[in-house]
């Protein structure tokens, strides 16, 4: 079974700096493309950032501020999160839309999310 989990949520002040990662397990064989989402309370799910390749697409509210960055020898991704503002706070969570594993494909894996909370 694949499972994403989260870590580096926490509390910070308004101009602070977080980290999250999040590590892919369970017999993988590649992720093409992972991302982070964010909820806050009373909000939808939003999309912070993905990378697929090389490549990375931004969210217009956090680029500039936020990096996207990932390892693919250890199935990680990370998200640097600089500047950070209050209205940032909210629970992120890591997504794979596609993993292939040694057993076939798993889609739309979701982590169980960490809170970031950024306090003004």
């Amino acid at each position: 079974q694949v499972q994403l989990v989260e870590s580096g949520g926490g509390l910070v002040q308004a101009g602070g700096s977080l980290r999250l990662s999040c590590a892919a397990s369970g017999s993988i064989v590649s992720i093409n493309t992972m991302g982070w989402y964010r909820q806050a309370p009373g909000s939808q799910r939003e999309l912070v950032a993905s990378i697929t390749g090389g490549s990375t697409n931004y969210a217009d509210s956090v680029k500039g501020r936020f990096t996207i960055s990932r390892d693919n020898a250890n199935n990680t991704v990370y998200l640097q999160m600089n500047s950070l503002k209050p209205e940032d706070t909210a629970v992120y969570y890591c997504n794979a839309p596609v993993v292939f594993t040694r057993r076939g494909y798993r889609y739309d894996v979701w982590g169980q999310g960490t809170q970031v909370t950024v306090s003004s």
